[in-house]
């Protein structure tokens, strides 16, 4: 099974899985950083915006960091995603 570069949230389709399999991929642009599907590793389209597997790593980064404070499990999630040597 090829893996998707586009995952859908919050819409079902009602095309069947024979026309999803030949029809030609769309490309979709991140809303925060306007990079087409192409160029990013992943992207997550939801109702109305989508956000590329960048853009989503930065905000869990602001999201963690925003209070100044870093607790080690979440130093830990920071190196995973980064693919920094775990503390």
């Amino acid at each position: 099974m090829a893996d998707k570069k586009v995952v859908s949230i919050g819409s079902k389709s009602k095309r069947s899985k024979e026309e999803k399999e030949t029809q030609k991929p769309e490309t979709e642009y991140c809303s925060f950083c306007k990079r087409p599907n192409t160029q990013v590793p992943k992207m997550v389209k939801g109702p109305g915006v989508n956000i590329c597997s960048e853009c989503t790593l930065i905000a869990v980064q602001y999201l963690i960091l925003q209070d100044g404070l870093l607790s080690g499990e979440a130093q830990k999630i920071l190196d995973l995603l980064w693919g920094e040597t775990p503390r």
